[in-house]
């Protein structure tokens, strides 16, 4: 198996090369990125949000989908929700704004659907790139593989969890 770090530029033009579809699935009920503090915090009290951090992001995203390739996203939740996820809601709308199917599936109904225990990106279902965190939750990058075995896990996980997940405006309706 061979597995390749994408940092930087590296790993953003995993979204800028593919051809059909780029799927993520996070699992955890929060992330500590020292990017996300701030906002994260104005969140918490109340305070407006410009979302310029987000903007990179958003024109990514928009930049891409415009193309009529698909970003799609699945959010596994805890539900009470934790104060990351009610964040998480209220950001939402500006990536399916810009183009992005997000989807969230809470904890309880996963009823024994395999589930993968690391974030992954699964690129035009050939490519796998799992998100790589160093201990203090800064995003370092991606870990890369085109291995068989891993891909088609992650394919039949994607799939049996997207008939499960609710779409957003379904979610929040």
């Amino acid at each position: 198996m061979s597995v390749q770090l994408l940092q930087g530029q590296a790993f953003l033009d995993v979204f800028r090369t593919f051809e059909e579809s780029a799927f993520h699935l996070e699992v955890e009920d929060a992330y500590h990125t020292p990017d996300e503090s701030e906002p994260f915090r104005k969140f918490l009290h109340g305070e407006p949000d410009d979302f310029d951090w987000h903007r990179p992001w958003l024109d990514l995203v928009r930049d891409t989908t415009k193309t009529g390739k698909r970003v799609e996203r699945i959010r596994i939740v805890s539900v009470p929700h934790v104060d990351y996820t009610r964040w998480g809601l209220t950001v939402a709308p500006l990536n399916i704004e810009a183009g992005e199917d997000i989807r969230w599936l809470p904890r309880s109904l996963l009823d024994g659907a395999e589930v993968t225990a690391d974030d992954f990106w699964l690129i035009d279902r050939k490519r796998v790139v799992f998100t790589v965190f160093t201990p203090d939750g800064t995003f370092s990058g991606g870990a890369a593989t085109a291995d068989p075995v891993i891909v088609e896990r992650c394919v039949r996980v994607r799939d049996a969890l997207w008939k499960l997940a609710t779409p957003h405006r379904d979610y929040v309706g």
